[in-house]
């Protein structure tokens, strides 16, 4: 599905993100599996990890990163109306992390669920918050993308090990005099989801599935799928929106692996200097992963008011989505 902004302008007015204490380095990873700093960063360019601690949940993350979000919106949880939150791994299956995060945060009225679309996630909440505002169904969203992957993780499996981390990021969404959202562009091939999974983890039965509970991942064609969609999605948003990649001032794709990233912007033609990374801090994060770039890029004064950005995720489903704005913070 592709389309292009309609009605009132809608755009991120608070922005904010958290992640854990603990840091998980490649070197300490090497005392765990057979890999080492130069294996790792050759491959995927991640230096090291953050890891939540034993008695950190989802929620616990995404709660520091939904009050910074409101705070920088100068937006009262009550004035909430909508809360998304995309997640693989929430505290437990029901009741959802949505609805914990808006009795923590004060939203007691606010309609609030989970979306699962594996690192896509946070493309397809702020898609769908954005269509739901523009219909009028809501006033103010708040969108948090977050994951704990280090539960569902095999720390044996030194394919899947390496690569992800735990984090979590929330925007905030409103009303605009600015363009804001410009066009967004989803998409899925369900045909893919074998070559990412997590078998055992629903209503399949569990004796049916090898080592039941964690992530399960081929990588040779999750990277194929990787660098065409990342490519084909963002060609296609801005195709439709009529707009030329040269005017693209910020380009956040999901930070999945550096060399990944590296393919799809040398495709795209967008020099390096536009795109942010971070994965080499954070890993990939999943549901987490723009939106920790996004904090990123603000803190460090590579968003500016008016900046056209361009956001693209992939991953479990395999899905895709990206989405164009243009900046009014």
């Amino acid at each position: 599905m592709i389309g292009k902004a309609r009605g009132d302008p809608i755009s991120i007015t608070g922005l904010g993100a958290h992640v854990p204490e603990r840091v998980l380095t490649n070197d300490e990873l090497s005392t765990i599996v057979d890999t080492s700093d130069e294996w790792i960063m050759a491959r995927t360019g991640i230096r090291e990890r953050r890891i939540a601690a034993p008695e950190q949940a989802l929620t616990d993350l995404a709660l520091p990163a939904a009050r910074a979000a409101l705070a920088q919106a100068h937006v009262e949880a009550k004035d909430v109306d909508l809360l998304v939150c995309a997640t693989v791994t929430p505290d437990m299956m029901f009741p959802t992390s949505s609805a914990l995060l808006a009795d923590e945060l004060g939203a007691p009225d606010a309609a609030a669920y989970d979306l699962l679309a594996g690192c896509t996630g946070f493309m397809y909440a702020l898609a769908q918050a954005y269509g739901m505002m523009a219909a009028g169904l809501a006033q103010r969203a708040l969108v948090v993308g977050g994951d704990v992957l280090s539960r569902i993780l095999d720390w044996t499996d030194r394919s899947t090990l390496i690569l992800f981390g735990d984090g979590a990021g929330a925007v905030v969404l409103e009303r605009v005099e600015r363009p804001g959202f410009i066009g967004f562009e989803l998409g899925a091939d369900g045909g893919g989801g074998i070559h990412l999974s997590l078998p055992g983890s629903g209503s399949r039965r569990m004796e049916d599935a090898e080592g039941n509970g964690f992530v399960h991942m081929n990588g040779r064609e999750v990277f194929k799928f990787a660098t065409r969609v990342l490519v084909a999605s963002a060609q296609a948003v801005l195709g439709h929106c009529g707009v030329s990649v040269d005017e693209v001032d910020v380009y956040v794709p999901h930070q999945a692996n550096v060399r990944i990233m590296d393919h799809a912007a040398g495709k795209l033609g967008i020099p390096r200097e536009r795109m942010i990374v971070n994965v080499d801090r954070y890993g990939n994060t999943s549901s987490g992963s723009i939106p920790l770039a996004l904090a990123d890029a603000q803190r460090e004064g590579r968003l500016k008011k008016g900046d056209l950005v361009l956001m693209t995720g992939m991953g479990a489903g395999l899905t895709w989505g990206s989405g164009l704005m243009e900046w009014t913070l």
